[in-house]
């Protein structure tokens, strides 16, 4: 094992939560304001991940006031406290940039039985 995995592997998170492509999940993000830290949610579908390793991450949207909202949360971040599914959804592709084009219905995503 080379220098640059080892420091990769001592960064790891343990306990990755497991989600997919098309689900909706919570993310949970430290922010730092002032002296004070809080946690704020981040709750929409999981349009991409990508990567592997640290390198992992994965792109959530969510329409907010009627505008479309993307953030993209590196796995492995220690801001990030938690990942909660909230719904599992059933898609047949790896990326789901389709939805950005899409409002309403048409942006719905089955949800798995």
């Amino acid at each position: 094992m080379g220098l640059i995995e080892a420091i990769e592997a001592e960064n790891m998170k343990e306990n990755v939560p497991s989600f997919n492509v098309g689900d909706t999940v919570r993310v949970g993000y430290r922010i730092i304001e002032g002296g004070k830290e809080r946690i704020q949610n981040f709750e929409g579908v999981v349009i991409a991940k990508k990567h592997g390793g640290i390198r992992e991450s994965f792109t959530v949207r969510r329409l907010s006031f009627g505008v479309g909202v993307e953030r993209c949360f590196p796995v492995h971040s220690p801001k990030i406290a938690y990942v909660n599914v909230v719904r599992e959804g059933k898609v047949r592709r790896a990326k789901l940039y389709y939805l950005r084009g899409r409002t309403g219905k048409a942006a719905k995503i089955k949800e798995k039985k």
